[in-house]
């Protein structure tokens, strides 16, 4: 398991790593530079591991999806946080798709649902519908999905 000079190879770390949850390959890039690999080593190291199908960006954009739908969180959160975690958006929007697809991905319901975990009513006052809005907002739903949520209530 240890190179030669007892030290683990980029590739032993990377797999430790995927082992545990799906990585983006720039979330890998990342870590594997605080180990103090070279550039060139962990390049190598992680076209091996794309082309050996153990990492896979659009496995871990579908994973890392479905793991935020169940969290109650909307398209535009999850998109900037794959954005953030150097998901590109062809692959992005493929495994957005997929997920949508196979799993029938209502948004306008998850905002209902996302609500409702939350809050028993709409709110009273212009102040209470302002906070539910805000929290629907900063889940991640857009204008029209917030709308919908709140006439759920």
């Amino acid at each position: 398991m240890f190179s030669s000079s007892g030290e683990l190879t980029p590739r032993e770390v990377a797999i430790q790593l995927l082992a545990r949850r799906e990585y983006s390959r720039a979330e890998l890039a990342c870590k594997l530079q605080q180990k103090s690999f070279q550039p060139d080593e962990i390049t190598v190291c992680l076209d091996t591991l794309a082309e050996q199908n153990l990492q896979s960006d659009e496995r871990f954009a579908e994973s890392f999806i479905r793991s935020r739908i169940f969290r109650g969180q909307g398209v535009i959160r999850i998109k900037g946080e794959l954005r953030q975690r150097g998901v590109d958006q062809e692959t992005l929007r493929t495994a957005l798709a997929s997920v949508e697809e196979r799993e029938a991905v209502d948004w306008f319901e998850l905002a209902c649902d996302t609500l409702r975990r939350r809050f028993s009513t709409p709110g009273d006052t212009p102040k209470e519908r302002a906070k539910r809005e805000r929290f629907l907002a900063t889940r991640g739903f857009d204008f029209e999905q917030i709308r919908y949520a709140l006439s759920c209530l």
